[in-house]
């Protein structure tokens, strides 16, 4: 199968939106994605040749690539995408089984395929370009489409959906926590008159129903607005809290697991699962003054960065972080 050229981004990143979604602009439009950190990501598995590994979010399969060439015949590398159109990057390749759904279904379609433990988890989180610039996506600023955000297309949310159904106190911490946007209370209120009038449906309507509250660089508020109604829509940071709940009892003893966020809610409950074990702040033994032990070995105490120069061939790489651990 032909390999399809990759660019990786998150147009919306939070807390605080990054350099590289405000660059977004400047991109190439009409390839898939540069998968970002490729070296780092799928040198931190160990590959074994006859091992069983998983990359939760396949996307154009740059990743999966890499992998694909460190397996032998016996190895077998597990896929997950819930966009439809990933499936069209599927290499011909026995070795390959792919799923096409959201990967915190991940024990669940593991053991569907006979699989009680694997060899390494990676996930790349993020939006796609592919799916960042298809207008009709309805995930960047960019484009004039209708409110719509789904990563999975089969789900019935959209961004229209929140916008036009939640309550003002729900849009001013949807806004506030997932996008950080200053003036949350302010833009919540403002929605809630605004539709009021006229529901919303389309970006641009949106934004003109917004215009008087903007704070700042226009660019980077309707980001971060952006960003929040993305991760509200697909429930990212739950999903991912799921998916993470799940790799204790999935990964082998040794195994390793790598995962690489693009913005700081995602880095925060990466970064303190591997630490704690678990998703939510653990409290402290009140008998005995400690914490319930993590079950993984921390290999990376400080997340890996892209280099100066993937930064500069890949501009949208710029926020990415990567963590490791190992089951212990």
């Amino acid at each position: 199968m032909k390999e399809v050229k990759m660019i990786k981004n998150v147009e919306s990143t939070n807390h605080p939106v990054s350099q590289n979604d405000v660059e977004a602009i400047h991109q190439p439009v009409g390839q898939y994605h540069i998968p970002v950190l490729l070296k780092e990501a799928v040198e931190a598995l160990n590959i074994k040749e006859d091992g069983v590994y998983v990359d939760c979010t396949f996307g154009g399969g740059g990743h999966s690539r890499e992998i694909l060439k460190k397996l032998g015949k016996d190895g077998r590398l597990i896929v997950f995408d819930q966009d439809e159109n990933a499936k069209k990057n599927v290499p011909n390749d026995d070795r390959v089984i792919f799923i096409p759904q959201n990967f915190r279904y991940l024990q669940r379609f593991l053991r569907l395929h006979k699989l009680q433990q694997v060899d390494g988890i990676l996930a790349d989180l993020g939006v796609s370009s592919y799916q960042f610039d298809t207008a009709e996506r309805g995930f960047s600023t960019r484009f004039d489409a209708a409110l719509d955000m789904r990563m999975d297309n089969r789900q019935t949310q959209t961004a229209a959906t929140v916008l036009n159904s939640f309550n003002e106190l729900e849009l001013h911490k949807m806004f506030e926590k997932f996008g950080e946007v200053t003036n949350a209370k302010t833009l919540a209120k403002k929605i809630i008159e605004q539709r009021g009038i006229k529901p919303f449906t389309t970006i641009n309507k949106f934004k003109q129903a917004i215009a008087e509250v903007v704070k700042g660089n226009p660019n980077k508020y309707f980001a971060q607005v952006f960003q929040a109604l993305r991760i509200e829509v697909n429930e990212e940071i739950k999903v991912l809290e799921e998916m993470l709940m799940q790799i204790t009892s999935v990964l082998k003893e040794g195994a390793r697991v790598a995962i690489i966020t693009f913005h700081s809610l995602e880095d925060r409950v990466v970064k303190n699962f591997f630490k704690t074990g678990a998703v939510n702040e653990l409290e402290k033994d009140d008998v005995y003054g400690t914490k319930t032990e993590s079950p993984f070995n921390i290999i990376t105490k400080k997340p890996l960065l892209p280099t100066a120069a993937e930064q500069k061939i890949n501009s949208r790489s710029r926020s990415a972080k990567l963590r490791i651990a190992s089951k212990k």
